[in-house]
C-alpha cells in the first residue's frame, strides 16, 4: 500500500461554549482558569512577547509557549514546543447568539517525516479536544473532569512507581 501526504496534516478541535467570548477568552489567558481544565502549572497571566512554560505535573511534561498575538476575546496566538521546532496554535473565539461562544483551535507547523507529522496532528486534535470538553465542564457548570490526567492513567501510575523510594 503506498500512501503519501498531499499536504501536511493541522490539528483541529472546536466546541460551542454556552458563556461569553471574553470568559472563554480569559480561561485561557489566566491560570486561574487554565489549571481548572487543562495544565496544571504557568507562571503567570499570557502576555505578547513574553515566554511561559505550561506544564503538565502529573506526566513530567511541559511546553515551552512563546505569545505572539493576544487580540481580547477574539484570538490567541502561540508558538510552542521545542525552541528548534516551534508550532502555532491558534485559539479563535467567534461570539454567537445568547451569549455563546464557538472556539476553534488549530495547530500547525508538524515536523519531520509523514508517519511522525500524522502521529503529532492526530495526538495534538486529540489533546485539545479534551482541554475544550474540560473547559465547558468548569466555565458552565463550575465541574472539573481531569480528563487531561485521565487521558493516560497508567503514565502516571508508572511514573509514581518510579519515582518511590525503593525499600
Amino acid at each position: 500500500m503506498d500512501m503519501q501526504l498531499t499536504r501536511i496534516p493541522i490539528a483541529k478541535a472546536e466546541l460551542l461554549i454556552r458563556k461569553p467570548a471574553d470568559e472563554v477568552y480569559e480561561a485561557f489567558i489566566y491560570p486561574a482558569g487554565t489549571t481548572k481544565f487543562w495544565i496544571t502549572k504557568s507562571p503567570g497571566k499570557l502576555e505578547v512577547g513574553k515566554h511561559i512554560r505550561w506544564e503538565w505535573e502529573m506526566y513530567g511534561v511541559s511546553s515551552s509557549n512563546d505569545v505572539k498575538i493576544l487580540d481580547p476575546a477574539k484570538r490567541i496566538l502561540l508558538e510552542w514546543g521545542a525552541a528548534e521546532k516551534p508550532t502555532a496554535v491558534v485559539w479563535t473565539f467567534t461570539p454567537r447568539t445568547n451569549d455563546t461562544t464557538f472556539v476553534c483551535i488549530t495547530n500547525s507547523g508538524f515536523s519531520g517525516d509523514g508517519d511522525s507529522v500524522v502521529e503529532q496532528a492526530m495526538g495534538s486534535a486529540a489533546g485539545f479536544e479534551l482541554g475544550l470538553a474540560g473547559l465547558k465542564a468548569y466555565i458552565q457548570h463550575g465541574i472539573e473532569l481531569n480528563l487531561i490526567a485521565d487521558r493516560f492513567p497508567d503514565d502516571i501510575l508508572n511514573r509514581k512507581k518510579s519515582n518511590s523510594p525503593t525499600k
